[in-house]
């Protein structure tokens, strides 16, 4: 091993075997992957801020740790590199969420999963772009720049967690942390080809994550594969004092699920998720996998979610409600953008936010403001509310027939930038296999199943019942093997980078 396109094509777990086993330093690893994003990310536009000094010295610290502490001892994820939607506080570094509004702000303090990072040994290497304020389904809302998706840069990389999605795909980071509401994990995973898991609510602090709706945001890892996932989500998994929501209670090892066979398993196909909208070659590239898991010894079964109908409607009162009350606090007063040009305070806290939010921010601080007017809370709000129940008894009877729930992670490939951007529907419905886990607080997970014609990656959905995230990476990883299908890396032409120093 040694050049950079060797290095950082490799997963987590091989560039950890590598460290272990001292063939490569950390610090070589981590300039790897600084020459890769100063190669390609001029084209990508994955990262809003590269953290390239503390980097190395977190690969320098790294180092100092195989050379002198016991192998057995050391984090899975030391020396690792990996990047952070650029949502999650971090300490002396610009955490922006996409968003003018916040383009100067920097926390006095890190979130909890990136003080795990650090504790971990695991070099930061970037704070990744997204849309603003994880609204969106493209990351073209972002409040900077829209990123590319690297498969095909005229096409998005799926949002609102793009950036981290792309800096994975592209190579420019082994792993990365994205943050998912209605799918922002797991709908830019299937675009870009990646592993990626919305954790059980509770399963992760929230603490240090920028809010948008707060009884649906979780964090959770974009990764190479699903070994990665599994040693990601061990690393940021458990109980935080600091945040009433995380839920105490054991997590297992969840590489301990890898390889267990899952023959007698169950997995249900819900028949409202194959309808009318979904891709042909999309449906029969995912029925194709789903096909695998039953050469695997699964029983498929079919199973029934009938008010998945609803779930755009009622996502789209809930969580803009949350993020009406959430965004309240940015009013130019206490830190983030200010107006400069008003005369008096009302004006200037109006200004500021005319000035620093972007149009879907706007559109959805207004949708959730009216929801909760007076006169309307009740119609909107609290029936969404309960249609939120209807959610989680629909998938606590479907669980009683399954163990596991297989569809399409979106109904199509990733779509070409500024095509739905003037459609926020036809946006919206992108994320309508994704939004139903999050409104009733399970787990879910997509997995690269397919490349479609065009080359362009196609991702299968498990979804599974509170904290049974095991299950999910048992049958993610039988689906990996079983498939074997070979991870593409894309070609992105190089040169044209931003300056890493």
């Amino acid at each position: 091993m040694g050049t950079t396109a060797e290095l950082t094509r490799l997963t987590a777990h091989e560039l950890s075997d590598l460290l272990r086993r001292r063939e490569v330093s950390a610090v070589e690893v981590t300039e790897a992957y600084l020459e890769r994003i100063q190669a390609v990310d001029g084209q990508v536009k994955a990262f809003l801020t590269v953290t390239a000094d503390q980097a190395r010295k977190a690969a320098q610290e790294a180092d100092r740790r195989f050379a002198t502490e016991p192998a057995e001892s050391l984090p899975p994820l030391l020396g690792v590199p990996g990047a952070l939607k650029d949502n999650m506080c971090t300490i002396g570094i610009k955490t922006t969420c996409g968003s003018k509004i916040l383009h100067n702000f920097i926390p006095p303090y890190d979130a909890t999963v990136v003080e795990k990072t650090k504790a971990a040994g695991a070099p930061i290497l970037g704070k990744c772009n997204m849309d603003e304020f994880a609204m969106g389904s493209s990351t073209e809302n972002s409040g900077f720049f829209p990123t590319a998706n690297p498969y095909d840069l005229e096409r998005v990389p799926g949002g609102s967690s793009g950036g981290s999605a792309a800096a994975v795909a592209a190579d420019e980071a082994a792993w990365a942390l994205g943050s998912d509401t209605g799918g922002s994990i797991r709908q830019p995973a299937a675009f870009c080809g990646l592993v990626g898991l919305k954790p059980t609510y509770g399963a992760v602090s929230r603490y240090g994550l920028v809010a948008f709706a707060s009884s649906l945001d979780q964090i959770g890892p974009l990764t190479k594969d699903v070994t990665d996932a599994a040693l990601v989500m061990n690393l940021i998994a458990g109980k935080d004092e600091r945040d009433a929501t995380s839920v105490d209670r054991p997590h297992p090892d969840y590489t301990s699920f890898l390889g267990r066979e899952i023959k007698g398993l169950r997995v249900g196909i819900p028949k409202e998720y194959f309808v009318e909208g979904l891709d042909t070659e999309v449906r029969e590239k995912v029925m194709a996998a789903i096909g695998a898991l039953a050469n695997l010894g699964a029983e498929l079964v079919e199973v029934s979610l009938p008010h998945t109908e609803y779930a755009l409607a009622t996502y789209y009162l809930i969580a803009p409600a949350e993020c009406s009350s959430n965004l309240a606090r940015y009013d130019g007063v206490r830190y983030g953008h200010r107006s400069t040009t008003a005369p008096d305070s009302v004006t200037m806290f109006k200004k500021t936010r005319q000035e620093g939010f972007g149009p879907e921010v706007k559109r959805r601080i207004m949708l959730g403001t009216y929801a909760l007017s007076a006169g309307y809370y009740d119609a909107y709000y609290l029936k969404a509310q309960k249609v939120r129940t209807l959610f989680r008894r629909d998938f606590e009877e479907a669980f009683k027939q399954c163990d596991v729930i297989a569809s399409s992670t979106t109904p199509t490939v990733a779509f070409k930038r500024g095509e739905k951007v003037d459609n926020p529907l036809a946006m919206y419905l992108s994320d309508a296999f994704t939004i139903p886990a999050p409104l009733a607080a399970l787990p879910a997970l997509s997995v690269p199943c397919a490349y479609s014609a065009e080359g362009l990656p196609i991702g299968l959905q498990l979804q599974g019942r509170h904290f049974d995230e095991g299950t999910l990476f048992q049958v993610a990883y039988a689906l990996e093997q079983a498939l074997g299908l070979k991870r593409r890396h894309p070609e992105i032409p190089t040169g044209s980078g931003k300056e890493v120093r």
